[in-house]
């Protein structure tokens, strides 16, 4: 099989490696083209250092530079290897970077790669340049190293020539021509260039630095930022005389210094991101013919390097017998959180982008988008960090992107603790409530450009009435011992908990129960009122997000939903009859959570609506009004209590939140934080999507079966689903953990004895039940209730017990109440 018609915008690592993974595949029908000479195109593919760090606190974005070294360890142009395994050395020179290197350590551990911790004396024999003085100890990943890039892709171009695919160098892409097809869908038809036009099904935006120009070909705003980044190359060092071999040490990371070194025979190579960021808009690249070098390589201003040339003589003292002879100022890509940028146009069918990738997860990408091209769906990794759907409106603005960009590059190798929000463009969504939660002396994070209340400092008085164990350093950055007075006071009276950031989307038409039928794995098309929890799945069965459907009339649905991506995928797969659409309420509406053993005592005075157990019962969902506010009113709750999920409309969300307020006070109701919510929703097991379980994990394995309805008609996912069922291999379990100062934070590694077998998810402490909770992924055989297993943190293993879940009111009688 040809395949259908395929353009690849961009002659790079990554449109290399996508070309052949695609043609690999029997999809031949493929043209390459780029603006530039090949191999060596002039972007950031050809005048890259070439490091491969695998470490990444992201699983997937380990796994895809897994593969990338895999692929890459397998090939050679004309003999020459295109990957060059001298291992990886990260080293510290402060204490806080040597824990940081044990915690980076565990992420690699858990994401099943060979690393080891060394003292200083292990990283002054594998890279004798270093001061002894200067290193505290350091990382090494043995399978670490130099790609060549400019091999690799000529590698790559040639096995996909062998196979049919056109290389076309030298071909500047002009436009993108796209057509409306008889549903209403605009299409991709062909790529324009300076050479006439490539008819064209599917066309991928591989473009890299150029990659919101081309994008913005087919109408789509690319949250990309180009900014220089500084390489330098010292002459000759004489501690390097007379090495024949292009690199024999382990490539290095100084990351106290924001720096890195590779070798290049008797010469050093000293990349830098210690300088002021250097954005280049896109439209201000020069083209290949203008370009002094090539269009990716700018003048390096040496003023910006002073920095990073004094601290390599005292990191590396040999290098004081050198000096720099040349250097640039490389263009390279940069997003708003750090991550590629892979998919589909949300509004031109058969338009992709694979961006924002570099050397390190090149071919691993080229795997994942050729997967998700042919089979519908990527089976070797899980993508949904990387969807270029996931952003929402105002993370597209230019302002955002440029200053988001800007802050990664400068943040790059900082030590960014999993709480720590962005300190800039902040605030940029209030609640409602905001005004109230600042008097109230809220400690806000963000969430999707929330400001969200992590706890209140007018709650500190409750301390006196609760002894709130302290966790260790770590964990106690970003908490205060109020979230936990927080969690205690909501399971001993009412709390209110805003939870306007949850992404709410309304389904509406007279095909809308139909639609959700069809889209989801419980039985959603109920009574009006109902409320469902269940799930999406992807076509391959693994879940691709959990969701709360009320029917709130015959033709309109409210989806509690977890993000952009949900919307994305509803909007990709409605009929195009026009009998259902979707779209996202969040902006004009708020909710607040009113939970806790007096919750009703509360609201039941406010309104002459039942909110008895029988006049509204757990999982449905009704109108009514709250003082003068009008709400709807769903007997849901997250923290497990009894309680409600109040919606209503922006513009009286600070009534509904004083009306709830006042009647609160007399029976010691308090606002609550995400911080107590992260440990009650632990307490109850419910889990959350994105970090208890992705696209890769099933609804058995996540512990989720019951929200999978078999005896109803089909829906998407539901055939693999099936095949899926017959054998659990892993399952997400509960751990918990006696010592407060052994509470983790997800990502950690678990050990049974000296095997790491899985790895945390979500992990808080239970102020309810006295211990510590962590979930992770197991082996099945390993989740069985009350085995001890070992959580590695930083430089300590921390018991851990498995248990049965929930550990906390297994009888629902609280929430049912």
């Amino acid at each position: 099989m040809a395949g259908p018609r395929v353009v690849i915008i961009g002659a790079g690592v990554v449109g290399a490696a996508l070309a052949d993974e695609l043609s690999s595949r029997g999809w031949t029908e493929v043209s390459v083209v780029d603006q530039g000479p090949l191999p060596v195109t002039g972007g950031s593919s050809s005048h890259a250092p070439g490091l491969v760090f695998q470490t990444n606190p992201s699983k997937t974005m380990t796994e895809l530079a897994r593969y990338t070294v895999e692929k890459l360890s397998s090939l050679a142009v004309d003999g020459e290897p295109c990957f060059l395994q001298v291992g990886g050395l990260e080293v510290a020179t402060t204490p806080e970077r040597l824990a940081e290197l044990q915690r980076r350590h565990g992420w690699v551990t858990a994401w099943g790669i060979e690393a080891r911790l060394l003292d200083a004396d292990a990283c002054v024999a594998l890279h004798p340049l270093l001061a002894p003085d200067r290193v505290l100890g350091g990382l090494l990943i043995p399978t670490d190293g130099l790609a060549k890039a400019v091999l690799a892709v000529d590698a790559q171009l040639r096995a996909a020539t062998d196979r049919g695919v056109r290389c076309l160098a030298r071909h500047e892409v002009l436009d993108i021509r796209t057509e409306t097809a008889e549903d209403g869908t605009d299409r991709v038809r062909a790529v324009v260039t300076d050479h006439g036009e490539i008819p064209a099904d599917v066309v991928v935006c591989c473009a890299g630095i150029w990659g919101p120009k081309v994008a913005r070909m087919a109408g789509m705003d690319l949250p990309l930022t180009p900014l220089a980044h500084q390489l330098a190359w010292t002459g000759p060092v004489p501690a390097l005389a007379g090495q024949e071999q292009e690199a024999v040490r382990p490539i290095l990371r100084h990351q106290d210094a924001d720096l890195y070194y590779r070798d290049r025979y008797d010469r050093l190579g000293i990349g830098s991101y210690g300088h002021r960021p250097m954005p280049v808009p896109v439209d201000e690249i020069a083209s290949v013919d203008a370009a002094e070098t090539m269009p990716s390589v700018l003048r390096f201003t040496e003023d910006d390097f002073a920095d990073a040339w004094t601290e390599t003589q005292a990191l590396l003292p040999a290098t004081r017998e050198a000096k720099i002879e040349e250097g640039i100022n490389g263009l390279f890509s940069f997003t708003t959180d750090g991550m590629p940028l892979l998919g589909e146009s949300p509004e031109v069918k058969g338009f992709w982008v694979a961006e924002a990738v570099w050397v390190t997860h090149s071919a691993g990408v080229g795997r994942a988008m050729a997967e998700w091209l042919v089979d519908g769906h990527c089976t070797s990794f899980d993508l949904h960090e990387c969807d270029v759907n996931r952003f929402e409106a105002h993370q597209l603005a230019p302002d955002y992107v440029v200053a988001r960009g800007c802050r990664n590059f400068e943040e790059v190798y900082d030590i960014i603790h999993p709480l720590q929000p962005p300190g800039d463009l902040r605030p940029l969504r209030t609640s409602p409530f905001h005004v109230r939660q600042r008097e109230l002396n809220a400690y806000f994070l963000e969430a999707s450009g929330w400001e969200r209340p992590q706890w209140y400092s007018a709650n500190e008085p409750l301390l006196a009435r609760h002894d709130i164990p302290v966790p260790g350093d770590w964990a106690a950055r970003m908490w205060s011992p109020v979230v936990g007075a927080e969690a205690l006071e909501t399971r001993g009276s009412v709390a209110m908990y805003d939870m306007t950031a949850l992404k709410r989307l309304e389904v509406t038409g007279r095909g809308a129960a139909a639609f959700l039928q069809s889209m989801t794995t419980a039985h959603v098309a109920k009574s009006v009122g109902s409320v469902t929890y269940s799930l999406m799945l992807d076509q391959d069965g693994g879940i691709r997000s959990d969701i709360t459907v009320a029917r709130l009339g015959r033709d309109r649905f409210q989806i509690g939903a977890n993000g952009p991506l949900d919307l994305d995928w509803l909007t990709r797969h409605l009929p195009r009859d026009g009998s259902v659409a979707v779209r996202d309420i969040t902006a004009g509406t708020c909710c607040i959570g009113l939970w806790g053993p007096r919750a009703r005592d509360v609201l039941q005075p406010l309104t002459d609506s039942d909110f008895s157990g029988q006049g509204l019962r757990y999982f449905r969902a009704k109108s009514a009004h709250i003082g003068a506010v009008p709400v709807t009113a769903m007997r849901l709750s997250y923290v497990g209590e009894l309680g409600w999920e109040l919606y209503t409309t922006a513009d009286l969300g600070l009534k509904l939140w004083d009306t709830l307020w006042e009647a609160m006070q007399p029976h010691g109701g308090i606002a609550a934080g995400r911080g107590a919510f992260n440990s009650l929703r632990l307490e109850k097991g419910y889990r959350a999507f994105g970090t208890d379980m992705t696209y890769e994990h099933d609804p058995y394995e996540a512990g989720l079966a019951f929200a999978v309805k078999l005896d109803r008609g089909d829906f998407i996912g539901r055939a693999a689903l099936e095949e899926r069922m017959t054998e659990v291999r892993r399952r997400l379990t509960c751990l918990t953990i006696d010592d407060p100062s052994g509470v983790v934070m997800g990502k950690e590694p678990v050990y049974d004895g000296t095997a790491c077998v899985g790895h945390v998810t979500s992990a808080a402490w239970g102020y309810t039940i006295g211990k510590g909770i962590a979930y992770a992924w197991l082996p099945a055989d390993a989740a069985v209730p009350g085995r001890t297993l070992h959580i590695g943190y930083f430089d300590r293993r921390v018991p851990a017990v498995v248990a049965e879940e929930p550990l906390f009111d297994p009888s629902m009688s609280r929430l049912r109440g």
